[in-house]
């Protein structure tokens, strides 16, 4: 009885230090759409796409935000990391596809098949596509840890979020409370310096992007 009560309080201690953790570590670089510095790179991370292969209400979000910044000229290029893990499933894709019709050139939309979690769209990032400065783009409720992780891992990083999935209020309720395990995860990965499920060769998308 008393070592699972050590081992509650010790949870709770835990998962308190980490939210805590990614809200100071954010602190100061999340902004508005129209108060954010001009950076080169929007990061968007990857969720759900639906089985017509158009982004879900949480992604469109996302997708919506990345692309008035670009239009507002406060991004150059946009690199669009999410679950590529089968071939029927390709988030990427789907997010480039969709920024694409909406008049983003293509050669100025990067896609990373392998942004399985948020560390590793960050790391992937800056370890395969060599960005160095990013405003990361996601829900609010997601973007402290986003920004925090993406910063921990040397990308200087700003946040921009969206709040039209809010409307989606069950789904944006359950999402909002897992991001306390979440962090004790993002903590955990960035403390221990994991690598990528997949990392490979570096890529040039990017750079190229941003030349053109």
């Amino acid at each position: 009885m008393i070592a699972a009560v050590i081992g509650a309080v010790l949870l709770v201690a835990g998962t308190t230090a980490a939210v805590a953790w990614a809200r100071d570590g954010s602190e100061g670089h999340i902004f508005t759409e129209d108060d954010v510095p001009e950076a080169p790179v929007a990061l968007v991370l990857g969720t759900r796409v639906l089985p017509d292969g158009t982004p879900s209400p949480f992604l469109l979000g996302r997708l919506e935000v990345a692309h008035r910044l670009f239009t507002a000229g406060k991004v150059r290029a946009i690199l669009v990391s999410g679950d590529n893990m089968t071939a029927e499933y390709d988030e990427p894709s789907a997010m480039r596809r969709w920024l694409v019709d909406q008049g983003v050139p293509a050669d100025k939309v990067v896609r990373d098949h392998a942004g399985f979690d948020t560390y590793d769209s960050c790391a992937r990032a800056k370890r395969i596509f060599g960005v160095d400065r990013a405003t990361v783009v996601t829900q609010t409720f997601h973007l402290p840890r986003a920004v925090t992780v993406c910063r921990q891992i040397g990308i200087d990083a700003t946040g921009v979020g969206d709040e039209t999935a809010r409307r989606y209020e069950r789904i944006w309720r359950i999402s909002s409370s897992r991001e306390h395990g979440a962090s004790v995860k993002a903590a955990w990965d960035v403390l221990w310096g994991r690598d990528p499920a997949h990392l490979g060769r570096r890529e040039t998308g990017i750079e190229d992007a941003l030349r053109s």
